[in-house]
């Protein structure tokens, strides 16, 4: 202790002492409930190179260069997150809608438009409405584009924040978020925008999956799927094993379902085949390679040539 130095011990507030205000927090926002995290979005194509021109050109994502590099799949990174794109016939369609986030929507509606030569013949289209692109893939998928929104999407500047599913009139969306918050643990609820009332649960920090009811005739679920991680692995097995639902034990880090249902009843709501990771799948949280989609050999320059997920 330094010779000559006093201590006093602080006693009651005085009059003239100052006050300060403890910053307030709502922890709840920090919360991620178990599941945490939208893997990828799988749909089957049958032709490997209008994937190409819709994906990689026109959207302008990336290829992983790691796995899936040959002719019978191919993997595409946004963020990340994914597409998986196996090769067969028929195609898929999700029903529904598949949010993305890009830099810059500018750049997005000219890769659009010169890929649009190459998808002559197919379903593909897009136009701009409003602050978001939307377009059509090939074989039918819709995706809605926005540009970095901090309000929305917080940091995201590259990335797939939702998937947002069709269901028919009726649906109980109260019933959907429950099988969300006591079937798999996570945080789910209702809520409205200006499109109407939807059911919504958060898959991950910078994602959820949405259900909205259509008045539009659903196509017969054709297989395609969604892939998410969960902390707590084995408890949500167990619930979906009482009740019948486990479609699939894939191995000891994986298995999926399929039906999403009534808690109560158990009377299927929808499907949508939801492949089950642990965090100890030995993919968890690898490292996605993303391109800037506007470097080309023309303008290099190095280090530019880097895609970022996320806003400083």
């Amino acid at each position: 202790m330094p010779p000559n130095t006093e201590f006093r011990q602080r006693g009651p507030l005085e009059m003239n002492d100052t006050v300060m205000t403890k910053p307030q927090f709502d922890r709840t926002v920090e919360d991620l409930g178990n599941i945490v995290e939208l893997g990828h979005v799988n749909v089957t194509v049958p032709d490997q190179s209008k994937a190409i021109a819709f994906y990689l050109m026109g959207l302008g994502l990336t290829r992983d260069p790691y796995l899936m590099a040959g002719l019978e799949n191919m993997w595409v990174n946004v963020g990340r997150g994914q597409f998986h794109l196996p090769t067969r016939n028929p195609p898929q369609v999700v029903r529904g809608t598949t949010g993305l986030v890009v830099p810059d929507l500018e750049a997005l509606l000219h890769r659009l438009e010169y890929a649009k030569k190459f998808l002559e013949g197919t379903q593909f289209s897009y136009r701009q409405v409003g602050n978001v692109v939307e377009t059509t893939c090939p074989w039918g998928n819709r995706i809605r584009v926005h540009g970095p929104e901090p309000e929305k999407f917080g940091s995201l500047r590259l990335g797939m924040p939702y998937v947002e599913f069709d269901v028919p009139s009726g649906t109980r969306l109260d019933k959907i978020a429950q099988f969300y918050t006591e079937i798999l643990g996570g945080i789910a609820g209702v809520a409205n925008d200006d499109k109407g009332p939807y059911a919504w649960a958060s898959t991950s920090a910078d994602s959820k999956v949405i259900y909205r009811e259509t008045s539009r005739e659903l196509p017969p679920y054709d297989g395609h799927h969604i892939q998410i991680t969960l902390a707590d692995f084995s408890g949500p097995h167990k619930k979906l094993l009482e009740r019948g639902l486990i479609a699939e034990e894939s191995d000891q880090h994986q298995y999926r379902f399929i039906d999403l249902v009534d808690v109560d009843t158990n009377q299927p709501l929808f499907q949508i085949e939801h492949e089950t990771r642990s965090m100890r799948h030995p993919m968890f949280n690898r490292t996605f390679v993303n391109r800037n989609p506007d470097m080309n050999n023309r303008n290099f320059v190095p280090g530019y040539e880097v895609g970022v997920w996320a806003l400083a």
